[in-house]
């Protein structure tokens, strides 16, 4: 388990823009850096974009702009999921694929932002149809954060060659979020 300290956050409001699903929190960068992951202890939410003095942005991992490397834990098939909005798409994924209905994605860690193994989203609907080359795959996030307003940022080390450090913040699910103590480079532990 790494040893992190923690902030307290809020989320003030969703982002201005009707066609990108973005929240600001109500820490700056004194206390923030820009490409922390965002997470509730349920689950990966999104990743600060922008730091402001007093305020953050965070992109979710639902925006259009925004792809989530990941992998199905039932039979480790990575794949790259994609916001569209409101959910995510599996998208160049072949239609023989081994993908089906309520398969859990995690993060893969590939991509140095995320670590591996937190949840992400779980497979709504597959579409096979032989006269395409690709499987039409939607998945819902399992964490959102248009359902809590209290935020915990999570800092430790960035990714980088010479240790598995990882900086990101936490969504706070609870009242108390004092209950929140260590973090495994795997997964959240409550």
């Amino acid at each position: 388990a790494l040893p992190i300290s923690a902030t307290m956050a809020e989320i003030l409001y969703s982002g201005r823009d009707p066609f990108s699903r973005k929240v600001v929190i109500d820490k700056g960068n004194a206390q923030i850096q820009a490409g922390q992951a965002v997470m509730y202890d349920t689950g990966v939410v999104g990743q600060v974009t922008r730091v402001f003095p007093l305020v953050s942005e965070v992109t979710l991992v639902t925006d259009k702009e925004q792809a989530t490397p990941v992998q199905v834990v039932r039979n480790g098939l990575r794949a790259i999921a994609y916001g569209d909005g409101a959910t995510l798409d599996l998208r160049f994924m072949a239609a023989n694929a081994d993908i089906q209905n309520g398969d859990t994605l995690v993060t893969s860690g590939i991509d140095g932002i995320y670590p591996p193994g937190l949840p992400v989203a779980r497979v709504a609907r597959v579409e096979r149809d032989q006269a395409y080359a690709f499987a039409k795959i939607q998945c819902v996030p399992i964490a959102g954060a248009d359902k809590h307003r209290q935020v915990l940022d999570r800092k430790s080390t960035r990714l980088n060659s010479s240790h598995l450090g990882i900086s990101y913040a936490v969504f706070c699910l609870k009242k108390n979020c004092l209950d929140f103590h260590t973090v495994n480079i795997g997964r959240a532990h409550v």
